[in-house]
């Protein structure tokens, strides 16, 4: 063990009673070293841990980007009451007098972990004292949110790369629990990280029970979820796909006894804090929520997950159900769906940008004639922010803006309407490959093969069997499945191929008869293996 290791190593267990795992070792040695590092854990996996420790090394504060206030609570109060250095956060729920305070500790060298928001650092103020601080670390919190390829895109995380840039460009590291290879790419790339070290551990949760549970009408799946979650185990969570539904499922729940609240984004901040803490600390035994709720909670004796509507993909569905069981100790994700759920999906998932939008924004950026704001773009053509920032993620992507001084963006010299048709074209491209994710979560829902082995094949691991905790192992449906020849080397996890239509892509799950490719411009692909070598249309790569 190098001496850097047995430094980490030390502090982990005198400051925090931690035992690190070779993952988290591995990356924090990068860190204090002062590389880059993208590292994918997954939920209860001791993300948190790859900069709490280094960062009592360090000489200098370790800012973290966290991009929900309560997830900044949960992380401060963490650190409170250990050996490390002070914890502070910054944000829109504090007072000024807080805020100035928690300025004042780190100046002084008082606290070494600053939380910010990433909204907070769209603020010239803010990035000026961080630039005077000059942080030895800066980490980026649920990093898959910088990605319009991730679940959960944000446009206040499309400046980072620059910001980072004006603070003096520390070493930078980026966290997320689920990103595949193309949001990996995604995260490198707006982060403009450098030659970063990728830890990638394994997805596999094995105290997860995995179950779903197929209704025919919406009537019966909603009896079917309250029933199940009146006689399961507590405390838990339940996902809809509506606002309406948070409070029409609590309801029904409350009258049967449940200690129960309601969560949407649409909530007053003062609510959803209060919802967040009584679930933290034991007073409830469920929330419904649609899936603003749960980033990064701190609570590792969560009992369940149950989704009463089918997520967007199995990204999105495997950071909502890693919430569950982070003490280790046996958990439930269970899956209700009917089959016009999927249909449903598809229409929420949302269409490319009305054209007369992007031109909007073109027009307007144009007629300033100089770098813009995502705020102040919003604000002038009366679009919402997440739109406004979705649409010059896709100019960017276009080549028709670029992000200058303060991580504004300034226009380039392009025609409106060829720049709103690149963006339509990206769009649909998007669009494309978001439906193949629906219909790989379709896949995993009316699959009579292990579940978890599909689920993991998603994310490109290998499970050499039926795991028995699922059920269609419970069943025996999941034994029926025909094992691959261990001789058959063809077409192996992460080999590269080239298909005659969808073109360079990447294997991310290879069976007995069939083969699920991740194309870079045609999303998910699932082949027969038997088709596949009749036509000739896969070829695998030369390494």
């Amino acid at each position: 063990m190098t001496k850097t290791a047995e430094r980490l190593r030390r502090v982990a267990e005198d400051a925090f009673g931690w035992t690190l795992r070779p993952e988290q070792l591995e990356s924090m040695e990068a860190v204090v070293a002062g590389r880059d590092v993208l590292a994918v854990m997954p939920t209860g996996a001791g993300k948190s841990a790859v900069y709490q420790v280094p960062g009592a090394l360090l000489a200098g504060p370790t800012v973290v980007v966290s991009p929900l206030i309560a997830l900044q609570r949960d992380q401060v109060d963490h650190l409170d009451p250990t050996g490390a250095p002070e914890a502070v956060a910054i944000n829109s729920a504090h007072r000024a007098g807080e805020n100035a305070e928690a300025w004042q500790a780190v100046r002084a060298g008082d606290a070494g972990y600053l939380f910010l928001s990433p909204e907070q650092l769209a603020k010239d103020d803010v990035v000026e004292r961080l630039a005077a601080i000059r942080p030895a670390l800066l980490v980026v919190d649920e990093a898959h949110c910088v990605s319009a390829w991730g679940h959960d895109f944000r446009p206040d995380y499309l400046r980072l790369g620059h910001l980072i840039e004006r603070i003096g460009r520390p070493p930078v590291l980026a966290l997320t629990a689920t990103a595949g290879e193309l949001v990996r790419s995604d995260i490198t790339e707006h982060l403009r990280l450098r030659d970063p070290l990728q830890v990638v551990t394994g997805f596999d949760r094995p105290n997860l029970h995995l179950e779903v549970r197929r209704c025919t009408d919406d009537g019966e799946k909603r009896k079917a979820v309250v029933a199940w979650v009146i006689d399961g185990p507590r405390p838990g969570l339940v996902y809809v796909a509506t606002r309406k539904d948070t409070s029409r499922y609590q309801a029904e729940l409350a009258e049967r006894g449940l200690r129960s609240a309601a969560f949407h984004a649409g909530m007053k901040s003062g609510d959803k804090d209060e919802v967040h803490r009584r679930f933290t600390d034991g007073e409830l035994d469920v929330v419904v929520a649609t899936s603003a709720f749960g980033m990064g909670i701190d609570k590792a004796d969560v009992r369940f997950v149950v989704h009463a509507s089918v997520p967007d993909s199995l990204d999105s569905y495997y950071q909502a159900v890693g919430r569950a069981g982070r003490d280790g100790e046996a958990a439930e994700a269970v899956l209700f769906y009917r089959p016009e759920d999927f249909g449903l999906q598809k229409f929420l998932s949302g269409g490319t940008p009305d054209r007369e939008e992007v031109r909007t924004i073109v027009e307007t950026m144009r007629a300033a004639a100089r770098p813009m704001a995502v705020k102040e773009l919003a604000d002038e053509t009366h679009l919402s922010r997440r739109k406004t920032g979705t649409i010059l993620n896709l100019l960017k992507r276009a080549g028709a803006v670029t992000v200058e001084s303060k991580g504004r963006f300034r226009y380039l010299d392009l025609a409106p309407d060829g720049a709103a048709a690149r963006v339509e074209d990206l769009a649909e491209q998007r669009q494309r490959f978001n439906s193949t994710r629906i219909e790989m979560m379709r896949d995993y829902a009316e699959t009579r093969r292990c579940r978890r082995r599909r689920l993991l094949g998603y994310f490109g691991e290998e499970l050499p069997g039926p795991c028995g905790n699922c059920d269609t192992c419970d069943s025996g449906s999941a034994r029926e499945q025909v094992p691959v020849d261990s001789s058959d080397r063809e077409f192996e996890v992460d080999a590269p191929v080239q298909h005659e239509q969808w073109g360079p892509g990447t294997v991310m799950q290879r069976e007995a008869d069939r083969v699920t490719v991740l194309f870079e411009q045609a999303g998910y692909r699932t082949l027969s293996l038997e088709a596949v070598r009749e036509g000739n249309i896969l070829i695998e790569d030369s390494p």
